[in-house]
């Protein structure tokens, strides 16, 4: 794992990354929690998130948003978030020139970052969408959903509601050409407390089944 700097659209962004020697191994950018309500890199999830795709054979990276740890700037309110995300992107492409697999995870409001940045970047074949805050934000932008991916929620979440990712989900798997699976975990809170082995096992066996057709 190297701590980087990276060049973003408000300055110096800080990043953790670790790379696969494969050079055609695919890549994933993990996005963290609000950072207005204490959301950093280093959230356990993220950190989960992180280990269990670079245990897959990603390239990987997580960062912090704008005005966390060094990264440069103030907190946008995800306008300024999804900049960053994107410059992050860039680079992490840069670095891994020849991987034609690209996914995104995002946990919370970096689960809502991560789906936009989706919609805008049509290189991205994946993603982990972990507690959407679909009562909280607007995923309306969703229409359609460009890739497959799987959305992870514990039904005793009391910020993010559950009800509402499950709504968000009903009306994805509507769509045609993607395949999106809702996973609840039966009994967590927002932060998986007590069911950390059920999600690492749930994001773990994922990733597995959508790259068993892959070859990089």
């Amino acid at each position: 794992m190297t701590d980087i700097l990276i060049s973003g659209p408000e300055g110096k962004i800080e990043a953790k990354y670790n790379h696969n020697n494969n050079d055609k191994s695919p890549i994933a950018l993990i996005l963290h929690p609000d950072p207005s309500k204490g959301g950093t890199m280093n959230t356990k999830i993220v950190f989960q998130l992180y280990k269990i795709f670079a245990q897959n054979g990603f390239s990987t990276i997580r960062f912090n948003f704008r005005g966390v740890g060094k990264s440069e700037g103030f907190f946008d309110d995800g306008e300024g978030e999804l900049s960053d995300a994107a410059s992050v992107l860039d680079w992490l492409q840069q670095y891994n020139t020849n991987s034609k697999i690209c996914w995104v995870a995002g946990f919370s409001f970096g689960s809502w970052v991560a789906m936009q940045l989706l919609m805008r970047r049509p290189e991205i074949n994946g993603f982990v969408c972990v507690s959407p805050p679909a009562n909280m934000k607007d995923f309306g932008f969703l229409a359609p959903c460009p890739s497959s991916g799987i959305i992870i929620h514990g039904d005793k979440d009391n910020i993010a509601s559950y009800d509402s990712a499950r709504i968000l989900s009903e009306k994805l798997q509507k769509q045609k050409k993607v395949e999106i699976i809702f996973k609840p975990i039966k009994g967590a809170d927002h932060y998986y407390e007590n069911n950390k082995e059920e999600f690492n096992s749930i994001v773990d066996e994922y990733i597995k089944k959508k790259l068993t057709n892959s070859v990089f």
